[in-house]
């Protein structure tokens, strides 16, 4: 005989079976934080390279005055390598009040900055999605320090992303990196 779900245990067998639906149906990965979407055969890439250690994940405040973390900090080596997350054209590589910063406006309208980072290329540069835009700086010590801003004492590179005035998850732009498994909900 089948068993008879409450009207609470059926609702949420519903709502997890359409969830389920639209990660098994949908053709590009789901991004976090505005809907935007990446397509499947062209990911983003992480700007630096190796496994990614995010130190500080994306917090957007509930209002757009108020505190928050606009982007991720993730971990990596003075002296890295970094890269576009994806296509664009440079439209800011300077120093911003004690740090490097290049910025990348994407062919998709989204608008990438990273910083603390020492730029290799000049605004108005077209950049492939993978290729070098500088390199991650040290702090005057020569580790974190104070260009490593809020990560001090560690070193990190702080990647943000917006659609106009919106800041996004910068992570849901990557290709995912483990398949999705969904669990029963007991």
């Amino acid at each position: 005989m089948p068993a008879i779900l409450s009207r609470p245990a059926r609702l949420s067998a519903v709502v997890a079976g359409a969830l389920a639906l639209t990660l098994v149906a949908s053709p590009t990965p789901l991004a976090l934080g505005g809907g935007a979407r990446t397509p499947a055969s062209d990911p983003w890439v992480a700007p630096v390279a190796g496994d990614l250690v995010v130190l500080r994940p994306f917090l957007p405040p509930d209002q757009d005055w108020l505190a928050g973390h606009r982007g991720v900090d993730l971990g990596a080596s003075p002296g890295s390598a970094v890269v576009a997350p994806h296509a664009g054209v440079v439209t800011f590589a300077g120093t911003v009040v004690d740090r490097g910063v290049v910025v990348v406006l994407h062919d998709d309208g989204l608008r990438t900055s990273l910083e603390p980072v020492a730029g290799s290329v000049v605004p108005g540069t077209r950049v492939a999605r993978g290729e070098v835009v500088g390199t991650l700086e040290s702090g005057p010590d020569g580790g974190g320090g104070a260009a490593a801003g809020h990560c001090a004492p560690a070193s990190c590179l702080h990647w943000g992303v917006r659609r106009g005035e919106r800041y996004l998850d910068p992570l849901a732009l990557l290709a995912p990196r483990e398949p999705i498994v969904l669990l029963p909900l007991r």
